[in-house]
């Protein structure tokens, strides 16, 4: 039986220049291990056909499925600062782009799928882990409501792949709006390629900025939509005490979306200094630092786009910086407005925000747990004795103390109800995360024992973040001292 998929490939319509025609390469003995069978039915997929040994040999790249124009993508990128003028993808494959059933257009990609001409000497797998860590944290994202590319399949290769250890392999499907990246803009920019340059723009605003086509300068659109996009998508990312790890130019969409969770991270006792990932030794990527570092990603962005916005070199910076400055004030607010809701503010006052630093200030000092002090915050919801009992989650109990009077004061001059106030703070404020040392504790049953049964457990309590449910709470418990995770890999 031949798998058919309903593609239909505006990228693989592109010019040559913008990617290689490449196929994935086959594998040994590929094994399925979880099939997104909801997501695969908005896709307007057939789950059954996909989870057939047909289907499987489509998910591990052994067969190309009717309708497919497989490539990988042409890209630069600025690797912690630094610029590379190719990047590309190296262990990637589109498979093409799908209509789901809104009429959205989603690319289907195979991560892990073997060598492309942008391997650069690396061997284009996946290890196991890596597979199941962003199969995990990307669909507890899309969950819990934040803009992610999205985990249809993971399927095991029958095959090693060699990082510091020999590792099994395997093949990640991933679903996005879309793979344009800040650097594929600017693998054009720095070759001078002003005409690939504007037909990728055209192409990014038909797919993800149709209003922009009327503007009086679409490209400018074009960037104050990215910006807006991504000042709200980091904003999310605070609120819920998530680590991108690796925000390099290349691991921004143009789209919105979160995109490539390498050595990504939700952080346990909250500061704003965290840092997880191995590879960012100097704290660029730092759970505090993520919104200047999306501003500088738009700012190369910006760059690449001058030539369009104006023929005037210094008039073109001035509609940049313009633009630019906006990000600030859309981040900022929109930051307010998901810690207001995190604190059960329906009301604005001034001192909100101080409330909030002010909050998260003494978290970072006494060691509180992010996500399980503002789970218990929804529990209290302003009763004054069940708010002292969140005394114990500081190592100082009595540093929260004079904010507990201060959020009380607050909330007897907000209109909302208690119990309506108390389920509003329950959608702002998930009881379960993908907490490192769960993750780590799949991940690790998985690659030494062949046990897959913690990695579906794991997903399955991450699917509705939002309920209560005791049967769960061992996924809502912070680690003990002996779990903490305190580094993630990259896993390439």
């Amino acid at each position: 039986m031949t798998i058919r998929i309903p593609f239909d490939n505006s990228y693989a319509r592109l010019p040559e220049g913008f990617f290689a025609r490449v196929g994935p390469v086959p594998v040994r003995a590929p094994r399925l291990i979880r099939l997104n069978e909801p997501l695969a039915r908005e896709l307007g997929l057939d789950p059954e056909a996909l989870s057939s040994p047909e289907g499987v040999a489509v998910l591990a790249g052994g067969e190309i499925a009717e309708g497919s124009e497989p490539l990988a993508a042409a890209y630069a990128g600025h690797q912690f600062g630094s610029f590379v003028p190719q990047l590309g993808d190296g262990r990637a494959v589109l498979l093409g782009e799908v209509l789901d059933r809104n009429g959205a257009r989603r690319d289907i990609q195979l991560k892990g799928s073997g060598k492309t001409p942008f391997s650069r000497g690396g061997d284009g797998r996946a290890a196991l882990g890596p597979v199941l860590r962003e199969y995990v944290v990307s669909e507890a994202m899309a969950a819990m409501g934040v803009p992610t590319t999205r985990a249809l399949a993971a399927v095991t290769t029958g095959e090693h792949v060699l990082r510091e250890d020999v590792l099994p392999g395997a093949v990640l499907t991933r679903v996005a709006a879309s793979h344009i990246r800040v650097g594929t803009f600017q693998f054009f920019a720095v070759r001078r390629d002003a005409e690939a340059l504007k037909r990728l723009a055209d192409h990014a605003i038909a797919r993800h900025d149709p209003a922009a086509a009327d503007a009086p300068n679409p490209y400018v659109a074009l960037l104050r939509g990215v910006a807006e996009r991504q000042a709200r998508l980091v904003a999310r990312w605070m609120s819920l005490g998530f680590i991108h790890g690796v925000m390099n130019t290349d691991n921004m969409t143009i789209s919105g979306e979160t995109i490539d969770y390498g050595p990504c991270a939700f952080m346990d006792a909250y500061h704003p200094d965290t840092v997880f990932s191995s590879i960012d030794q100097f704290g660029r990527y730092a759970y505090a630092n993520q919104p200047g570092i999306a501003l500088w990603n738009l700012a190369c962005l910006a760059e690449c786009l001058l030539p369009l916005f104006h023929e005037d070199g210094d008039a073109a910076v001035a509609i940049a910086q313009d633009v630019l400055a906006g990000f600030e004030p859309v981040h900022s607010e929109a930051h307010l407005a998901l810690f207001r809701a995190k604190l059960g503010l329906a009301s604005e006052e001034a001192d909100d925000r101080a409330l909030a630093e002010d909050l998260l200030n003494r978290m970072a000092a006494a060691g509180a747990d992010f996500t399980l002090f503002f789970r218990r915050l929804s529990d209290a919801a302003g009763n004054p004795v069940e708010t002292r009992s969140l005394r114990d989650l500081f190592s100082d109990p009595t540093a929260f103390d004079p904010w507990a009077d201060r959020w009380l004061e607050r909330l007897g001059r907000d209109p909302q109800a208690a119990e309506e106030r108390r389920a509003a703070m329950k959608r702002a404020n998930p009881a379960r995360i993908p907490r490192n040392h769960r993750v780590e504790e799949a991940i690790a049953a998985a690659v030494e024992r062949d046990d897959f049964a913690p990695f579906h457990a794991l997903v399955e309590a991450l699917q509705d973040p939002f309920a209560d449910d005791p049967a769960l709470a061992a996924y809502e418990a912070p680690p003990r001292t002996e779990e903490r995770v305190l580094q993630t890999f990259c896993g390439t």
